[in-house]
């Protein structure tokens, strides 16, 4: 652990908070949510991936520890609405979330404090006309499927198209861009990496955009009744993901 994030738990401790919890019985543990869909490299439904690493070595840092519950995505940022959760990760930032938990810096959120930075890519079939140039698409006569609450759906809503938001998940998004129900598909680069390389149909008659539509980072969102009652703590956590994330070992892993 750093001098200064060990300096952060030393205060703690100082100050009568050695618990590190919400109350009593919670003793350590911490719990948080996560979508129970692929996120290749950063989570995965069986309960591995990036994330997960990085939060794990924080908790070891820390002298925590973190349970992990994997849920849908709407489910999990409601259950961090009602504080049923102390935190919810894979979160990109948008304002309206905000009412659901809190991001490291605030209204703000600071990118130092992420988890990952991801990129969603447009998905096409092979010969389309359907193209972005980084600044607008072209040859679109239709609506761009995204998965169900995901922050690419306001993005291009603020760019003028169209959007089908149907779809769960990124295996069921590229089934329906097959089946011609939309022209392209908007999704998370290493889930359509993923896909493509896993399933020869898909590789034969569908292709990744060169030009990413957008690149952002992703946090681990804190309740806001956890924030409140151990704002250092919280602090602290974030601060250890930035300095995990940094550090020689994880990006050798990452890079992998």
């Amino acid at each position: 652990m750093s001098g200064s994030l060990r300096a952060v738990w030393r205060g703690l401790l100082c100050c009568g908070m050695a618990g590190f919890a919400l109350g009593a019985a919670a003793a350590d543990k911490l719990v948080f949510c996560a979508e129970d869909r692929d996120i290749r490299p950063w989570i995965t439904r069986d309960g591995r991936g990036l994330n997960f690493e990085l939060l794990n070595r924080v908790a070891r840092q820390a002298g925590l520890r973190f349970e992990y519950r994997q849920t849908s995505w709407k489910r999990c940022l409601e259950d961090l609405k009602q504080n049923s959760v102390d935190g919810a990760f894979g979160a990109s930032f948008k304002a309206e979330r905000l009412e659901f938990g809190a991001y490291p810096g605030g209204e703000r959120a600071d990118p130092r404090k992420r988890l990952n930075m991801d990129r969603y890519v447009l998905v096409r079939p092979k010969g389309a006309r359907v193209d972005w140039d980084g600044k607008r698409l072209s040859g679109l006569k239709g609506p761009v499927g995204v998965q169900l609450g995901y922050s690419i759906a306001d993005h291009l809503r603020s760019m003028g198209v169209a959007v089908d938001e149907g779809s769960p998940g990124a295996a069921e998004l590229l089934r329906k861009l097959l089946a011609g129900h939309v022209e392209a598909v908007a999704m998370l680069d290493g889930e359509a990496r993923s896909l493509l390389a896993e399933d020869l149909r898909y590789a034969a008659l569908l292709e990744i955009v060169a030009q990413p539509l957008v690149e952002k980072p992703y946090y681990l969102l804190l309740s806001h009744r956890f924030l409140a009652a151990r704002p250092e703590l919280a602090e602290a956590i974030w601060q250890g993901i930035e300095q995990v994330r940094e550090s020689r070992d994880y990006q050798a892993l990452e890079k992998q």
